[in-house]
């Protein structure tokens, strides 16, 4: 009993260290001692880069996301393609839509100037996704760091996990807890789409009578820019209301029928998810709350930890 009661605790202990090991866990201090600026830095380029376009804190936002629900968040969406593998920059979902990969280049060349090959492309674009949401007056989140970054990125992994903008609730719930992530999260992280622009590609069936679930008025506007053919490329606003403010209105729109994507008023259409979409619409605060905790959760999917992996010198391409 004495043996018992006085090695206890340091089993406990060990187990607990033995279970981060295994999971590799992130940690919000990593680079306090490696790399001590390395958030002024990337807070700073972003700074610029919002400052300049407005969208590019969006885009940034959407490359996170598209990052992390494909094989987890390595950093692998931005690996350019190579002769051993065709990688998710040229899947569906991303191929003539997914940007901002300059704008990580930039804070990745200063962030290797201050601390070289010490922070992951990964993290960078964590830190990055946060500061972009924040600049354009949403929450902010504390971002674990600690990702390494994938030696290889895959086109049909893009293509069969990210969600479509055609997609169905039952779809859309089911993807999203195939990552872990619950219906709530998924509502609330699909209030991204309060910021950022849409290629008429993505919305002319809802807007062309695909939908019934749509305010005429609103899809007669859309289709001054996106006609039932020709203009594929042509921009709109994902957010009628305020496209370049962080803010509730996307459910405000939901509830308006004024999605733009039929997978976005698929959140308000009679479903599970109607009384909380209303409720974001009249709580900003408790949408920024729930999509911030949200964001913390998306950016633990799983992360390439300790010795897998590598960190990039170069975002584009393996060392």
């Amino acid at each position: 009993m004495g043996f018992l009661s006085s090695t206890f605790p340091t089993l406990v202990v060990l187990l607990y260290l033995l279970a981060c090991a295994a999971s590799g866990q992130l940690s919000a201090n990593f680079y306090s001692t490696t790399c001590p600026n390395v958030q002024t830095i990337v807070r700073s380029a972003m700074a610029q880069a919002v400052a300049k376009e407005p969208r590019m804190g969006a885009s940034i936002l959407r490359l996170f996301f598209h990052d992390c629900f494909v094989n987890g968040c390595d950093g692998s969406i931005l690996l350019d393609d190579t002769p051993t593998f065709t990688g998710e920059k040229s899947a569906g979902p991303n191929a003539n839509s997914a940007r901002g990969f300059d704008v990580i280049d930039t804070i990745k060349s200063q962030v290797e100037a201050a601390c070289n090959a010490t922070v992951s492309c990964a993290d960078i674009l964590a830190l990055a996704a946060r500061d972009g949401v924040k600049l354009l007056g949403g929450p902010t989140w504390t971002v674990r760091l600690g990702r390494r970054d994938a030696r290889t990125a895959s086109q049909s992994a893009a293509n069969s996990n990210l969600p479509g903008p055609g997609s169905s609730l039952s779809t859309l719930i089911s993807m999203f807890s195939n990552k872990g992530l619950s219906a709530r999260y998924m509502t609330a992280l699909s209030g991204a789409h309060t910021i950022g622009q849409a290629q008429c590609q993505f919305f002319r069936g809802r807007i062309t009578g695909g939908d019934t679930n749509i305010n005429a008025s609103f899809a007669a506007v859309r289709q001054q820019t996106c006609p039932k053919t020709g203009g594929d490329s042509n921009l709109a606003p994902i957010d009628v209301q305020s496209p370049i403010m962080f803010d509730n209105a996307y459910y405000q729109n939901l509830v308006g029928q004024r999605g733009l994507f039929h997978s976005d008023q698929e959140l308000f259409s009679g479903g599970s998810q109607d009384s909380l979409v209303r409720l974001y619409s009249t709580n900003g605060a408790k949408f920024a709350a729930d999509f911030a905790k949200a964001m913390a959760k998306l950016g633990n999917l799983s992360p390439l930890t300790e010795t897998n992996g590598e960190v990039r010198l170069n975002c584009r391409k393996v060392n």
